[in-house]
């Protein structure tokens, strides 16, 4: 028999993970390797360490340890914001009149407002522990850049920020708590980098891209001299690896209770917060342990898992990382400036696409004006403003919900809020203003960038 369930549920600091699960251990099919885009051959840990840092690298590569220790300064450092509350949303049950159980893991109680900062402060931490002056980084809505920023500043590294730059136009407070934290802010594409002013020659006018700030910051850190190194807020498994975390902890709070989800919601731009929160619970299922639904909920503007293919790709819009093999739209595929900026990439982190190509995960996409609906209404009844980005998974867990109210089921739902939309007030504006709109690619503009797929063979 269940006990009563509180509000929120809190781990005590003690019960914090002391290790990062990796969810690849376990993984059956494991995710292509990823190409030197030079030679077409996996690429090594010495090739690979000459863009990240060292240890970020083997942790890149390895797909064999199930678990892999957090630093102690690490632990220190989680435990001015972790462990992170999971909340029963009592209110958000009642406003539906839904007979669902639906719990949301909160990722906003930091600095950056978001999950971020769990990969953030082990990179930095990475970065630090090899010697280097600091770090480049892209950023789409500003989270992972203002992670990283305070993260540097902790440990006291220079961190050099593109951020893509319709974002930068849209949301200029976040753009000052990144300088406030001692980074230098680029609005991407710009002429600083010879990738970005090749990008603005082929896109004159363009609001910029997650792929092409990834482009610029590669290049300045691999032409620093070896006194930089390039950080990436998503997509690598090595963020995945840190996010676990979110994952690790959520469950164990719901163990405390005999709480098991019947469905487990996240959003999904390159798959960092999707792929933490789900981890363990998958890792569960490939082990024949347990069995779940994993729902993937990304904006139709950038529809990756459900309309884009499955091949090898360029991780960046200047071609200049190595490849991966993902759910893909094309790297040149220029997304529409819409608010959920974090979203705003062409590809799918590996191992998420591996899963969904395996049919153990599942894809929707949700349009903009909807998200927002759905924000709105989370937000008055929970109490809290949630991310663009964020919403497209309460849009989702609102429509499961919704369909258990028609069938009469009581199904747990669980999805991860990973942040809070405080700098989006101008997105809030424009939707309480009505002036909102939905913006989704034809299958002819799709099919363009995907005609420029690189050739694997």
């Amino acid at each position: 028999m269940r006990k009563e369930i509180p509000y929120k549920i809190y781990l005590a600091e003690d019960e914090l993970p002391r290790q990062w699960y990796n969810v690849r251990a376990d993984m059956k099919n494991k995710p292509a390797p990823l190409l030197n885009p030079d030679t077409r051959l996996p690429i090594t840990e010495d090739e690979l360490s000459a863009v990240f840092c060292r240890e970020l690298a083997r942790q890149e590569l390895d797909d064999v340890n199930p678990y892999i220790d957090i630093p102690e300064p690490l632990i220190d450092f989680y435990r001015m914001y972790r462990p992170a509350p999971l909340v029963r949303a009592y209110c958000l049950e009642q406003k539906l009149d839904t007979p669902a159980h639906i719990y949301y893991k909160f990722e906003g109680n930091n600095t950056s407002g978001s999950h971020k900062l769990n990969s953030a402060i082990a990179q930095a931490y990475y970065a630090k522990q090899q010697g280097l002056a600091g770090v480049t980084t892209e950023t789409g809505a500003g989270q992972w850049g203002t992670a990283l920023s305070m993260a540097c500043s902790y440990f006291d590294l220079d961190c050099r920020v593109y951020m893509v730059k319709v974002s930068h136009d849209q949301k200029p407070h976040r753009r000052e708590v990144m300088r406030t934290y001692g980074a230098s802010v680029t609005p991407s594409p710009s002429d600083t980098t010879e990738v970005g002013r090749k990008i603005l020659a082929a896109h004159p006018g363009t609001g910029g891209s997650l792929g092409c700030a990834i482009s610029e910051a590669v290049e300045a850190a691999v032409t620093s001299g070896g006194k930089y190194r390039y950080v990436l807020g998503s997509v690598l498994s090595q963020v995945l690896l840190h996010q676990s975390i979110i994952g690790l902890e959520t469950k164990a709070a719901l163990d405390k209770y005999g709480v098991k989800p019947d469905i487990i919601i996240g959003c999904a731009g390159g798959g960092s917060n999707l792929g933490g929160l789900i981890s363990p619970f998958m890792g569960e299922m490939l082990r024949g342990e347990a069995e779940y639904r994993f729902i993937a909920v990304e904006p139709a503007s950038c529809p990756t898992l459900t309309r884009g293919v499955y091949a090898y790709d360029y991780c960046d819009t200047g071609m200049i990382c190595p490849l991966a093999k993902m759910y893909t739209l094309g790297s040149s595929f220029m997304p529409a400036p819409m608010h959920a900026g974090g979203l705003r990439y062409h590809g799918m982190t590996p191992v998420l696409s591996q899963l969904c190509a395996d049919g153990l995960m599942e894809a929707t996409s949700v349009t903009q004006t909807s998200v927002f609906d759905a924000a709105v209404t989370f937000a008055r009844v929970e109490g809290i403003l949630p991310a663009p980005e964020s919403s497209h998974a309460i849009r989702a867990a609102i429509d499961e919900a919704l369909k258990c109210k028609e069938t009469g089921e009581q199904k747990t739902i669980l999805f991860g809020l990973t942040g809070t939309g405080y700098f989006d007030m101008a997105a809030y504006g424009r939707h309480n203003d009505g002036s909102l709109t939905d913006y989704i690619p034809t299958d002819e503009e799709i099919a363009a960038s995907l005609a420029q797929l690189p050739v694997v063979e």
